[in-house]
């Protein structure tokens, strides 16, 4: 026997009726306080409190101390070292952004690639990126490779 989306159901007692509050003795929640509880800001009408409101103390959030700063303008990049590029790249082979997250290399883009000079590289490559440090673009040019920025 198959399984349908629409044989689906939740288990008996998962499912429980709204309490309607304020609305009477007819609710079949007592009337008078009807389901609110006794005075207080949630006993009101149109009451809505935000999440983390704590009655008017000071906020979890508010009582911390702030630290550092964190620059809403600057550029992230996804990096990556010339070690793994000898790894993934045969001789003479174009690197680009594209062609490394198509390899799984690089899984978010970001702002761009920015190529890092951490390990060896032995095979002269074109690179394309961004940025490059300068060690990286040192050794890609020892190899007998280039690094075009842009």
């Amino acid at each position: 026997m198959a399984l349908n989306l629409n044989d689906l159901r939740p288990r008996p007692g998962a499912k429980h009726r709204v309490k309607r509050v304020g609305r009477g003795y007819g609710s079949g929640h007592g009337g008078h306080e009807s389901g609110r509880g006794t005075k207080g800001q949630g006993a009101r009408a149109g009451v809505r409190m935000r999440p983390g409101y704590e009655g008017g103390q000071t906020p979890l959030w508010m009582r911390f101390p702030k630290r550092g700063f964190r620059n809403p303008l600057a550029k992230e990049y996804a990096i990556v070292d010339i070690g793994v590029l000898e790894k993934h790249f045969s001789p003479g082979e174009e690197v680009t952004l594209e062609k490394l997250m198509a390899k799984g290399i690089v899984k978010d883009p970001k702002g761009g690639l920015k190529v890092l000079g951490e390990g060896e590289l032995t095979k002269p490559l074109i690179v394309k990126a961004q940025k490059f440090s300068r060690r990286a673009r040192e050794k890609i040019e020892a190899a007998g490779g280039r690094a075009e920025e842009g």
